[in-house]
């Protein structure tokens, strides 16, 4: 048996994780943290060569076995692949009742287009969530796309989102809206890291900064400096970057030529208006609202040096269309950075994410409307993409 040591190798399980194979490096010990809302405890994991003991923690005793890198495989079996994720996303923000809601854009507009102009309403957080994570969903996102800034921190009615939902679903929790800096209404300030802390108490597992990962990249780039005083570079440094997620919010722009633009340009599947063949993508901020002089190239290489561990790379002009991913956009990033990134905006089929997965490097794909709608089930996202022989986890 190996023995137990005094300094642990940090690595988050998940229960269906106790049945996969192929670690990044071998480990003998591995301290394994849940949230309090979830496991109320922490509990040591003791590997042997072949097997798992679990440690005062019986009722995962009748998972499988785990096969360490470092042993040698059965002769018999199939050596295995980093599976692709299928991710379920919900956009929440508060309805004009004041209630939260899931709702979904059309190029980033929640609003119906009747003469009502309310909210999209298209269920209820938590009970969304649930049901992902029962249909198969690898990881679960939450957008808080409403402003709470007059709330104090430990009122944000977000946190008691994460904290029902994470008695209720038990594969990873990203949540993202408005981590940043921020004074309340009775002028309390709080840093970005002591709204994640909040967050990661509450239940999530990673957090996705926006808006504040993009000024801290221009600053980077400008100066070469990194000062450590960035949101990102500060949660990253207290808790590693597998739990900070940056999302690009880009939107297309076409140029006849690459020398028009300082920035990475790609040249198009589908030519632009005037015919340009030809496009850069240009980083937005505050919900797309605002343009910024720096390209997603050059914003996602910025963030990984600074500390992101995974890049949620979403697309405005392809968002809430149903016309597929933006193939030109996610290639020319994934294949520019040694992190995940997650594809999103724009899945309107099974037949889009095996293309994203056949004609990039991503590691995951993102939707919401047609799950929230019930146009695409993720259990048949799954099935296609086991038939399109892409690695999968299948329940």
């Amino acid at each position: 048996m190996a023995t137990m040591c005094t300094s642990f190798t940090p690595i988050t399980l998940y229960p269906q994780m106790l049945t996969e194979t192929g670690f990044h490096r071998h480990v003998t010990t591995v301290r394994v943290s849940y949230h309090l809302s979830r496991w109320a405890t922490l509990r040591q994991f003791s590997f042997t060569q072949r097997r798992v003991e679990l440690l005062d923690f019986p009722f995962l005793k009748n998972f499988s076995v785990l096969t360490l890198q470092g042993q040698r495989a059965p002769a018999h079996r199939k050596a295995s692949k980093l599976a692709k994720r299928v991710i379920a996303c919900l956009d929440v923000r508060s309805n004009d009742n004041g209630d939260l809601v899931v709702t979904k854009g059309d190029q980033y507009d929640v609003r119906d287009h009747s003469s009502s102009k309310e909210v999209r309403n298209l269920g209820k957080p938590v009970e969304l969530a649930s049901q992902y994570y029962i249909d198969g969903a690898d990881e679960v996102s939450f957008l808080n796309i409403t402003g709470f800034r007059a709330f104090p921190l430990g009122d944000l009615p977000m946190l008691e989102v994460l904290r029902c939902a994470s008695e209720k679903v038990f594969v990873p929790l990203t949540v993202g809206g408005g981590i940043r800096d921020f004074t309340d209404g009775s002028g309390r300030y709080y840093s970005s890291l002591e709204v994640a802390s909040e967050y990661f108490r509450s239940g999530a597992d990673k957090i996705s900064i926006g808006s504040d990962a993009v000024f801290a990249a221009e600053a980077y780039l400008q100066t070469g400096v990194k000062t450590g005083k960035s949101s990102l570079e500060q949660i990253s440094r207290v808790y590693g970057n597998q739990a900070v997620v940056v999302s690009i919010d880009p939107r297309r722009v076409y140029v006849k030529s690459p020398d028009e633009v300082q920035f990475r340009t790609v040249k198009v599947s589908s030519k632009g208006p005037l015919g340009e063949e030809y496009a850069w993508y240009q980083c937005t901020v505050s919900g797309g609202r605002d343009s910024r002089p720096i390209g997603a190239y050059e914003l996602a290489k910025a963030v990984e040096e600074l500390g992101a561990g995974e890049i949620l790379l979403n697309c405005i002009d392809c968002d809430g269309q149903g016309g597929g991913f933006d193939i030109d956009l996610i290639k020319m990033v994934s294949d520019a950075v040694t992190i995940p990134v997650i594809a999103s905006s724009g899945a309107g089929s099974v037949e889009h994410f095996s293309e994203v997965f056949e004609k990039t490097n991503a590691s995951a794909a993102l939707a919401a409307g047609i799950f929230h709608r019930k146009e695409v089930p993720i259990l048949a996202v799954k099935e296609h993409l086991v038939d399109s022989g892409v690695e999968v986890r299948m329940q």
